[in-house]
């Protein structure tokens, strides 16, 4: 290989890298606003991934394409090629190389969730461990104080026990780092805010300790991301985060509502399909009933 080929390869190189890092970058524009800080750190490996993928693509294209264009047989060649038998270091070269890139990638991707810290401390029901572990549990959820989130077929329903206060929606401060304890009633739920980049599956029997810090006030929606039956689309609601002092402000004022049954759009879409003249003869899950709560959400909110 010459001299003027190394260089041209070396300039087609340079030209794929930096259309991979503009794509990479263009990678933040695909996302929802970033509205934790666990969503930063996502949002970087996700451009990195990116910029990697787009080098990988268009280097192969590339080479395909120059293939196509220029090292095509003549018109009318129907000769075989020459009998080339294999080149070792040729082979060496692309396998280690994949291998050294999906280790990179694992790296870099387990650094990054380990500096998420979003998941806390799983614990099984207290029938399932011994006496003395199931006390220390509790002693260091009292110590604590997590938000209970406690989901449903088909809703979600937010515990404040300092405030002994129920939520059908879930007010966080803003720059403060949230602790949820996360507990499903019945199936497999799972806890997932677009605009937080967390993800957390809800596995009945357990209950799951959960961090993340909002970093941006506004309102987002949190959505149920495991197809728990038949209304679980509806098993929707907003997350409110705001200001220091708009959160203790909203504490005070729920605390002071008397406590009455939430909207429940799952209950009132099977009912209104019980009242219907339509029956396709299968059976399904009754929603449990609209739960009982000092503040609930309405479905009109607007979320980002």
């Amino acid at each position: 290989m010459n001299r003027r080929t190394i260089l041209g390869l070396a300039g087609l190189a340079i030209i794929d890298l930096m259309i991979s890092l503009w794509v990479g970058q263009q990678a933040y524009c695909w996302m929802p606003p970033q509205a934790s800080a666990e969503s930063v750190l996502v949002d970087n490996l996700f451009s990195f991934m990116t910029t990697l993928g787009s080098f990988i693509f268009l280097g192969v294209m590339g080479t395909l394409l120059y293939a196509v264009l220029f090292q095509r047989a003549a018109k009318y060649d129907a000769s075989d090629g020459p009998p080339i038998e294999g080149n070792l270091k040729l082979e060496v070269v692309w396998t280690i190389i994949p291998i050294l890139l999906v280790i990179w990638i694992g790296t870099v991707s387990y650094q990054t969730y380990d500096r998420m810290s979003i998941l806390g401390p799983m614990e099984s029901m207290a029938m399932e461990m011994p006496t003395a572990e199931a006390a220390t549990v509790q002693s260091v959820e009292a110590e604590s104080a997590p938000i209970n989130v406690y989901v449903r077929q088909w809703a979600w329903e937010f515990h404040y026990p300092e405030q002994n206060i129920r939520s059908t929606e879930l007010h966080l401060p803003v720059d403060q780092r949230a602790r949820l304890l996360l507990s499903s009633e019945d199936v497999l739920h799972g806890f997932f805010v677009p605009a937080f980049r967390v993800k957390q599956d809800v596995v009945p029997g357990r209950k799951i300790g959960f961090e993340f810090t909002p970093i941006r006030e506004g309102r987002y929606r949190l959505r149920d991301s495991e197809y728990s039956g038949t209304y679980f689309a509806a098993n929707q609601t907003n997350v409110v985060v705001e200001s220091a002092e708009g959160y203790q402000q909203w504490l005070a004022i729920t605390a002071a509502t008397p406590a009455t049954p939430a909207q429940n759009v799952a209950y009132e879409e099977f009912n209104q399909e019980a009242q219907s003249a339509l029956h396709l003869g299968w059976e399904t899950v009754k929603p449990a009933p609209a739960p009982v709560v000092n503040y609930a959400s309405s479905e009109n909110d607007p979320y980002e």
